[in-house]
This record gives structure tokens, sequence and C-alpha cells, in this order.
């Protein structure tokens, strides 16, 4: 593909963490997700030879029980398929390209359907594109006014968009570079849906490319920020507060991972890099907490293959450290912001939104969203941070639900 360029608009919350800038997309080239062989045997040499530490007395109250670890580790080393899996998702058209240094991977699936709309999807953290590859088939085919066109990126520092430029943690740089990559793709007019992070970034694309964004849809978001207050339970109904109350004990004891990878992501970085078990164990920690509360452990909540898939690309792009960097760099850019002298310190968000919450989410509406300013708001009782990965149909539904009306737009 040839030369592009995308110039997106300033605007009203600039700030030092904010800055306009002008992407040139020289050339997007096919990839071909490929470890060499000598990969795949360190890896297994690697776990094999684990050196593990005495069992916990407490379960999951003190991190992964050793016996669940090893259980997966085993299987990651002598059952786990790698060459399948990798087969399985170069079935997807996958592409690269490279903005000012930073290498950005992503998926390009088109419908061939009338009236497909254009949907950029967002991962966030711990994660990859592999989390939305349940709903990408369902997306892409219809029906006919119901379809996507579907992009689907690797986050600068995640899987194959790695290494990780200095810089490109930043939010407000990786949503400029998001929809600049949309225009560069021929899309004028799209929707954009984001979890976790992601769900951060959906929101400043809609704010730097307000012309050309139709509607944000979120999942995996937060009930206030994650080192702010206490939420006050009063006055909330009773799912409203079980939800507080899960986002307070997180407060209290699930936010390790956040300090670290906020703090000193480099002395993390070796662990991450060094020991595949240490990299699971910091990684199936989070799906153990964030997924569906039903679900006793992880491999209950996702399919085993696709977490393991998950973790494995992680492994083998370094993606761990390079994403805890990336986090670093995002709170920094954030502190900037909150900081920021600017009347306007915040995205004001120009087009519709959609927010739907599962079952194991903290988010409460009335703290989430006190202006009701957002549209669609969905609740269900199940799943959990991953449902594309844990109830792909629910999300698969509420995607058409808020986009259908939107799709006149484009």
């Amino acid at each position: 593909m040839g030369e592009h360029h995308a110039e997106l608009r300033s605007d009203p919350f600039r700030n030092a963490s904010y800055v306009s800038v002008m992407f040139t997309i020289h050339t997007i080239d096919p990839y071909v997700i490929e470890v060499h062989e000598a990969e795949l045997l360190d890896l297994r040499r690697r776990l094999r030879a684990a050196r593990w530490p005495e069992p916990s007395p407490d379960g999951w109250e003190r991190g992964v029980p050793l016996s669940s670890l090893q259980e997966m580790a085993t299987y990651w080393a002598d059952g786990f398929d790698w060459r399948a899996q990798e087969a399985a998702l170069n079935r997807f058209a996958q592409f690269r390209t490279n903005l000012d240094g930073q290498p950005l991977h992503f998926l390009h699936l088109r419908s061939g359907r009338p009236g497909a709309l254009p949907l950029l999807m967002v991962h966030g953290w711990p994660s990859s594109p592999v989390e939305f590859t349940r709903v990408l088939t369902a997306l892409t085919a219809g029906p006919d006014g119901a379809a996507f066109d579907v992009v689907v990126p690797s986050l600068p520092g995640y899987g194959a968009s790695t290494p990780l430029e200095p810089g490109w943690g930043n939010l407000f740089l990786v949503a400029q570079a998001l929809a600049a990559l949309m225009t560069a793709l021929g899309y004028d007019r799209y929707g954009v849906h984001g979890t976790d992070v992601g769900a951060g970034v959906a929101e400043v694309i809609a704010a730097v490319a307000r012309d050309h964004v139709i509607g944000t849809h979120a999942t995996g978001t937060v009930a206030a920020m994650p080192f702010g207050p206490r939420l006050d339970t009063a006055e909330l109904s009773v799912p409203d507060q079980a939800r507080a109350i899960r986002f307070n004990e997180w407060q209290e004891s699930g936010l390790g991972y956040l300090h670290m990878q906020t703090t000193r992501p480099q002395t993390l970085a070796y662990a991450l890099t060094d020991s595949p078990v240490g990299h699971l164990a910091w990684i199936v920690e989070k799906f153990h907490e964030w997924t569906d509360p039903a679900a006793a452990e992880p491999g209950a909540a996702v399919d085993l293959d696709q977490l393991l898939t998950n973790v494995s690309l992680s492994w083998f792009t370094r993606a761990a450290a390079a994403s805890a960097h990336a986090t670093y760099e995002g709170m920094q850019a954030y502190r900037a912001m909150a900081s920021a002298p600017s009347p306007a310190t915040n995205p004001v968000r120009q087009s519709p939104a959609g927010v739907a919450v599962f079952a194991a989410d903290t988010t409460v509406r009335r703290i989430f969203d006190p202006t009701d300013r957002i549209s669609h708001w969905s609740e269900f009782d199940r799943g959990g941070h991953f449902p594309a990965m844990e109830t792909p149909e629910l999300l698969i539904s509420d995607l058409r639900a808020f986009f259908g009306p939107l799709r006149t737009q484009v």
C-alpha cells in the first residue's frame, strides 16, 4: 500500500501530555506470525526446568496457588500445541506498518457484506488481538446490515507491535496513530470498541478524530480511578453496591501489579522476560481475579488454549516487559494531564457512547456516568473483564445493538 497522510486536529484538552501529530504511513505490509523452532524449544526447556517455591497456605489469597500453576505450566510445555494456534491466527489477514519507528501490527478483516460498518477493536492489558478471535468471524459474517469490517491492532508494546519505542505508552499518541491507520485503510467513518486500557484509547480517539468516529463502545471499565478514593456504597442499588465493594477490595489488595508497572517496569521486566512460569503467573492471576466469579479457575472461565495462545504470544515477543513500560508511560501522561492548568483537562466525548458491564466488572453507572452522557448501557449477569473470550455471544449482540442505529452515519 502507498503513502498516506492523516492530520488530526487539536482538541481543547491541550497540555504537556497531548500533542497533535501528523503521521505518515509509508507502507503497510502483510504479516505472518512465525515463531522460530528454537524459541519454542527454549520455552519448553525453561518450563520443564522451573524452580518452584513452597506452596502458599491460603489458596488464591496470596497469589496463584502452586498446584494450579504447575498443572497449567505442564500443559503449556507438553500438551499445548502452539503450531496449531499459530496457524489459526495466520488465517486472519494480518499486516504491519511503522509509525515514526514504532511497529504497529493489526488484523484487518473485510466483510464483503453490503453496508458493513468499519469497526476498530482495541484490546487491553494483559492481552492482544488474540482476545477477540472468537468474535471476529461472527462480526464480519453478517447478516447484511449488521456486518462489520474489523480492524484489530496490537497496541504499541503488545504482541507484534514490539519493541516499544519511548513515548508510545501515551494514549493520546496511540489514539492519533490508530485514527491515522483507519484513514490509511480508507475508512472515513467508523465505530470503535475498546476494553480495559483500550476503552481509554477509544474515548481519546472519539475526541481527536471526532469527525470520523460515529460511536464508541466500551467494556472492562472500572468504577473510578484505581488510585483515587474508596467508593461510598451508601444509596447505591444492591447490584451497584456489590460492584462498589469489589472495586474497594481491588483497591485494597489487587493493585500490586499496577503499582509495579507504573513505578518500576524495568525491574519487573527481568523476571517476566526470563521466566515463563513467572510470566504465566503474572497473567493468570488477573484472569482468575477479573473473570466471571462463578468460575473457580481461569481455565473454567475462558478457553485454556486461547489463554495460553495469548500468554505465548506475549512471551515470544517479550511483550510483558514492553507492556509494563507502556503502562508506566501511560500513567505518567495521565498524571501530566490531570495536573495541567488548562480548564479542559479531559477528552470531551462528541459521539454516542455505549458501555457493557459484565458480572465481574466494578463499573457503577452513578459514579462512572454521573451526567448520563452514555446513551447505551447494558448489564449482564455473566462474564467478566474479557467478554470476547468469556461470553462472545453477549458481546456480539451488544455491539450489534449499539451500532445498529448509528450505521446511517457512515
